[in-house]
């Protein structure tokens, strides 16, 4: 999966660690790179758009629920 690539996946919206994470239907998981603003979605099932900046990291354009 090329970097800059871009997706639109949808999971729960989950708090850990590395910060917030989308956990996916599938068990995949991706880490988010987005504002404080999506804090109040934390526990939601929500849709991400963004593009990837790592192994298993997203650049958030756009969050909102599902």
């Amino acid at each position: 999966m090329p970097m800059g690539k871009r997706y639109r996946v949808t999971g729960m919206l989950l708090s850990s660690r590395r910060g917030l994470v989308l956990e996916l239907d599938d068990g995949g998981t991706w880490a988010l790179d987005v504002g404080r603003e999506a804090e109040a979605l934390v526990g939601q099932r929500v849709t991400v758009e963004g593009a990837r900046s790592g192994f298993d990291r997203l650049d958030v354009d756009w969050i909102g629920p599902a």
